[in-house]
């Protein structure tokens, strides 16, 4: 049954629909609330809580299309993708899920009925795996389904003292939801080497996985401990571009229509004929986790997510260039991406302009150093002694010129040598270290506080309520009461109190009993559905008391003013920069509010005072701030912006300020616009490749900006001696003569340099036939040292000249050598001595070299040292 990889989908989706099962949207490639994954990386992650009995949805069962990326993290294909027929760092998992509802019967039966009946394919085709001692699933598959008995495997432990260790017993990580997995595969044919799973030939291409059906049980923790799940449950993932390369007759994923037609696409675009090249298929494959990476908010930079996204940027664009791309050419394939996957990803369409853009901006910066890195590295292939790259080229093509290590294995692999990753790895201990104290991923996701109960939040009416305690934590552990001096936090049933969420910072106070502030709040957080409100006991508090919860109203009224900005200035963003500006962080506190955007570029003066007098104007007009409480679908058909990514309830609350702005929030606002009164940007910056941070001040700290930023304006005018309405002029006029002032003494030192340099060449000396000059030079500043060097190399003809300067402090060196003698005498190597010496580093071409050092009082000896180097190379 040949059907397009669209039509599967929605069979797939329309199948389990019929079966009572709701269809959820594929969630963001970057998992909202979960520090364990660096990506999304199966079905099941956006269901992860549900397995765990911490959220409970409307919905009992579930389908959908997740978009997954796995190229980083344990889940990585990365360095397979365009070496085998099914490796991807992007692909969709088609899945269904059962929240303690059906277990294994049904999901083993439906499963069997799409396969067989909605897209039909053969039944002697297909052979099933079982975990070793789970005989309730070989049963029904044997006695139920009619598979017969020898095409239904057993599959164990890989070893006696490893338990669950297995490919059908699986797990998200280390820790987390996992279960005993029954998986289904295709056998492509006898034409095809390989045999069933299980058997020594497994590894052959002729019995594929297509479908594997996860039955979970438990929740394992890091100590090894295996928690029975609240509900057994169940989830199953089945690759959409696997079982739409069975549908459509072909064997490899990479000839399936998506990737034939991107495929085509890119090689009329690199005037490619032959469209076996595996370096196409790289690009086909690297262009959609790109795509949808950037879209779900991630941008290329040098840690975490970033870096990752940086890789396969720069992986995709160096086999462009294998293939002939000597120019920008890899944003040019995201339209072939929209053209094919637009319709089911509409978000792909609506952000092309910065998906575009963004990938433009990476690759014009990596074109810069691609052919020098790859000129240096061709060279170290060249002079190879041996089958490995030595660690330190392989650290530098990283550190200075952007190759990511695997990139480099590419090419090596390619001329079929290895790479020293160990003294790789040792160049980059320092760097490393660095990143892991920022990476939190790999967490244990059972280690972080959590809470059972829901507290009903009160809020939006109320700055004081009447509340029962309901758990107390005392240095992360649940106690039944908190002392006087201790700290802690205290759950209660329902409160006023907001906890920190969607940028908004949690609210401060005290609890009280009658008159006595028993406890001092200085944060809230959620603990799941729990508010946690985090402090200092002043008095015995215990689980099952009653006390008065009162928020600080001051700071909540400040807060509130700049939460409502937010939106206002998200809104006016748009209209000044473009649609493509999406928000991708913020920080609503009681002083400031910070607010992240996609932009490309930094935000002119003129741009900044436009967005400041739309959000103004808005807050003149005085809009009626209007909340309603609708379903998901419902908001966003009436407008609502949502931050794509972001993990919504069912029932969302929907914030409106007039015609204006109409979001999705949780927090707390002001009545009427006007209540912000003043709104003005204290700063813009970028934040990395394609962010920018906008701060900025409502109300009263609005207005002491201003009235800051008049006096520190009257203050200049004063110092210049001129009235505020004049000030500009005068500061440039003042620029202006500190221009002609500097042209002045530039002039005066470049005559002194010149001097100097004369009265230099009476101390040139010959060693071993060769002029050699080594002096040490006074009254010219370090900037001068190149022309000075310049000039003497002219004048000497042929020869090697060092000349060293002493500084506040500091020494600056600088070595040249002449054309006619850089193949036996290397500035660079010179300067490199002779930095060590004086407390330093430095380096630079073989003909002129620089470094610096901090040991001045050792100057003459290093110059004076400079004499028997030199014969030691003649």
């Amino acid at each position: 049954m040949t059907m397009t990889t669209a039509e599967i989908r929605q069979a797939f989706l329309d199948f389990y629909a019929s079966k009572q099962h709701q269809i959820v949207a594929s969630s963001s490639l970057v998992p909202a609330d979960d520090p364990t994954l660096l990506f999304t990386n199966a079905g099941m992650n956006q269901f992860k809580d549900c397995f765990l009995g911490q959220d409970k949805r409307s919905y009992t069962r579930a389908t959908s299309s997740q978009r997954c990326v796995r190229a980083g993290g344990k889940h990585n294909d990365l360095e397979n993708v365009g070496y085998t027929a099914r490796h991807h760092t992007f692909f969709e998992m088609l899945g269904n899920f059962s929240f303690g509802d059906y277990f294994k019967r049904d999901a083993i039966h439906f499963a069997w009925q799409f396969l067989t009946e909605t897209v039909k394919l053969p039944k002697e085709k297909l052979t099933v795996t079982v975990y070793e001692t789970d005989d309730e699933a070989f049963a029904i598959w044997q006695n139920e389904i009619g598979v017969p008995a020898d095409r239904i495997i057993r599959i164990g432990d890989k070893s006696a003292d490893k338990k669950f260790d297995s490919d059908n017993f699986w797990s998200m990580g280390d820790t987390g939801p996992c279960g005993p997995c029954t998986e289904i595969f295709y056998d492509h044919g006898e034409h095809i080497w390989g045999g069933p799973p299980g058997s020594a030939e497994e590894d052959g291409d002729r019995y594929i996985e297509i479908w594997n059906l996860v039955f979970m049980q438990f929740n394992r923790h890091a100590d090894g401990k295996m928690e029975p799940l609240p509900k057994p449950s169940v989830d199953t993932g089945m690759g959409l571009e696997r079982i739409a390369a069975i549908l459509q007759g072909v064997h490899s994923n990479y000839e399936i229509d998506i990737f034939a037609n991107l495929i085509k696409d890119i090689a009329a675009l690199l005037s490619v004929d032959d469209l076996t090249e595996k370096s196409l298929r790289v690009i086909a494959d690297h262009i959609r986790s790109c795509g949808f990476l950037i879209v779900d908010g991630v941008m290329p930079s040098n840690e975490g997510r970033g870096y990752v996204l940086r890789r396969i940027i720069r992986r995709a664009i160096r086999h462009g260039n294998q293939l002939g791309a000597n120019e920008v050419f890899f944003w040019r394939v995201y339209q072939s991406l929209v053209n094919q996957m637009g319709d089911a990803y509409p978000e792909l369409k609506s952000q092309q302009a910065i998906v575009e853009k963004m990938l433009r901006l990476e690759e014009e910066q990596f074109l810069k150093t691609l052919d020098r890195g790859l000129a240096i590295l061709n060279e170290a292939l060249d002079n190879l002694k041996g089958d490995t790259i030595a660690g330190e080229t392989v650290f530098k093509l990283y550190d200075t010129y952007g190759f990511p290590v695997d990139l480099t294995n590419d090419v090596a692999r390619e001329r079929k040598v290895k790479i020293d990753e160990a003294g790789f790895e040792k160049a980059m201990a320092e760097q490393r270290q660095r990143a892991q104290q920022a990476n939190q991923f790999g967490k244990d996701y059972n280690d972080s506080l959590s809470s059972t109960n829901e507290s009903a939040f009160t809020g939006y009416e109320l700055i004081k309520d009447s509340s029962q305690v309901v758990e107390i934590f005392v240095e992360n552990e649940s106690v039944n009461a908190i002392e006087a001096g201790q700290k802690g936090l205290v759950v209660l049933n329902q409160t006023p109190f907001y906890a920190e969420s969607g940028g908004q910072i949690g609210d401060s106070g005290a609890l009280w009993v009658s008159d006595s502030e028993v406890f001092e709040v200085q944060d809230t957080v959620k603990l799941n559905k729990a508010f946690a409100h985090k402090g200092v006991s002043k008095a015995t508090v215990k689980v099952g008391d009653t006390l008065d919860a009162v928020i600080d109203n001051e700071r909540r009224q400040k807060i509130k003013l700049n939460h409502s900005a937010t939106h206002l200035v998200h809104e006016a963003l748009r209209q000044v920069l473009g649609e493509h500006v999406s928000q991708k962080g913020s920080l609503v506190m009681a002083d400031k509010l910070r607010f992240d955007f996609s932009h490309f570029e930094a935000m002119t003066a003129a741009e900044i005072s436009q967005v400041e007098d739309i959000v103004n104007q808005e807050i003149r007009q005085n809009h009626v701030l209007s909340t309603q409480l609708m379903d998901l679908d419902s908001a966003k058909q009436a407008g609502a912006m949502a931050l794509f990514g972001e993990k919504y309830d069912d029932e969302v609350r929907v914030v409106s300020m007039g015609s204006f702005s109409t979001e999705l929030c949780g927090g707390t606002h002001v009545e009427r616009t006007g209540d912000i009164g003043l709104f003005k940007i204290s700063s813009e910056a970028g934040i990395a490749a394609g962010v920018r941070r906008i701060e900025a001040v409502t109300g009263d700290a609005a207005c002491h900006f201003v009235a800051q930023t008049q006096q520190t304006i009257g203050d200049i005018a004063s110092l210049l001696k001129s009235d505020t309405g004049s000030v500009v002029d005068k500061v440039k006029q003042t620029l202006d003569k500190n221009k002609q002032l500097e042209k002045q003494l530039q002039q005066l030192q470049d005559k002194l340099a010149s001097q100097a340099g004369a009265d230099l060449l009476n101390q040139v000396v010959e060693v071993n036939g060769v002029k050699l000059l080594s002096a040490q030079v006074e009254g010219i500043d370090a900037k001068a040292l190149r022309g000075t060097l310049d000039q003497l190399k002219q004048k000497i003809g042929s020869g090697v000249i060092v000349l060293g300067l002493k500084n506040t402090g500091k020494v600056n060196l600088i070595a040249g050598v002449t054309a006619d003698l850089t193949k036996t005498v290397k500035a660079g190597e010179l300067i490199g001595n002779l930095a060590q010496q004086v407390g330093g580093k430095g380096g630079g071409r073989p003909d002129m070299a620089q470094a610096g050092g901090s040991q001045p009082e050792n100057l003459e000896k290093a110059l004076d040292s400079v004499k028997s180097w030199l014969a030691t190379k003649l």
